[in-house]
């Protein structure tokens, strides 16, 4: 069985429904995109690397990871701190804000879990996965032992998978983000960058100069995301443009490019060609953002997914 881990935080989310109450789900990127690979690949092993409270929302939390079938060796739980929370808002066009609670979240504290014996787990696995929210919530100080813990992986033979995720409000300055984010890029195997995620940190504006920035690094793979518009990709050099048909009914763009990465990498884990990936990956991204919420009705997504193939 393909193994495959997603360190970074899982949080509440609190939503407004139509009669004016408030609903309750769970979501973050590096589980969103867990729970859409396991929904398509059932026989990887998709696991969470976090690290949750010992309060009643941790426990629900941590049932539902076990609900979407992820493994949660790595779910850690601290003994004072509790699980992050948030509360989303989207407009007409599908557009979201968000308002956080998220300063006393476990998750920060994820890295001091990650004992010799863990790190001997995760040296069998055969991808682990980063995203820029990953590095900005890990606390400030743990980031050096991280990089320590991200090259011995490597070393291992672990793929290393960045997806370069920006959010300005969970960093202390644009440095800081580029620090972290250079280093990622120089250790990662596979990157998965937005355009928008890279316009501000390092002036890029167009998918081929994402394309032309990640060439300075040893990156093998890079799957470059580009909003509805097409996709391209670079494998040992070698580009590929892949046509996307974009959405026409759009309830709620959240977590689609965590389902496009979910699926890419199960996809890749699972022998598929890029070219397929891609266009798997496309369809599971169009399919999330046609309801609301981050994670999307289970049932409803895997029929959208089994008429492609899956």
């Amino acid at each position: 069985m393909k193994t495959i881990y997603f360190i970074g935080e899982c949080m509440v989310e609190l939503r407004e429904n139509a009669e004016d109450m408030i609903s309750r789900s769970y979501a973050g990127d590096v589980y969103n995109s867990a729970v859409y690979l396991k929904r398509c690949f059932a026989d990887i092993q998709a696991s969470v690397v976090t690290a949750i409270g010992q309060d009643s929302l941790s426990d629900k939390m941590l049932s539902r990871f076990k609900a979407e079938g992820l493994n949660t060796e790595f779910v850690f739980r601290h003994p004072e701190k509790n699980a992050g929370m948030y509360y989303i808002e989207t407009d007409e066009t599908g557009e979201r804000s968000f308002t956080y609670w998220r300063s006393y979240a476990a998750a920060k504290k994820v890295v001091e879990f990650l004992t010799d014996d863990k790190m001997r787990t995760l040296a069998t696995a055969d991808m682990f996965f980063i995203s820029g929210i990953s590095l900005a919530v890990i606390d400030a100080q743990d980031r050096a032992t991280f990089w320590l813990k991200i090259k011995a992986l490597k070393e291992a033979g672990v793929t290393i998978v960045f997806d370069p995720n920006y959010r300005a409000r969970l960093w202390q300055s644009e440095e800081e983000a580029v620090a972290q984010f250079e280093q990622a890029f120089a250790l990662c195997d596979v990157a998965l960058p937005g355009v928008e995620d890279l316009t501000v940190l390092f002036g890029v504006k167009t998918a081929e100069d994402v394309l032309t920035f990640c060439r300075q690094y040893a990156i093998t793979e890079v799957v470059v995301k580009n909003g509805p518009e097409s996709v391209i990709t670079s494998l040992n050099g070698e580009k590929e443009h892949h046509p996307i048909v974009p959405v026409t009914t759009v309830v709620d763009t959240t977590s689609a490019g965590d389902a496009f990465n979910g699926v890419y990498l199960g996809a890749r884990l699972t022998d598929h060609s890029i070219a397929d990936a891609v266009q798997l990956a496309a369809k599971a991204a169009g399919t999330v953002i046609q309801h609301p919420g981050a994670i999307a009705p289970k049932e409803a997504f895997i029929q959208a997914m089994a008429a492609h193939g899956l």
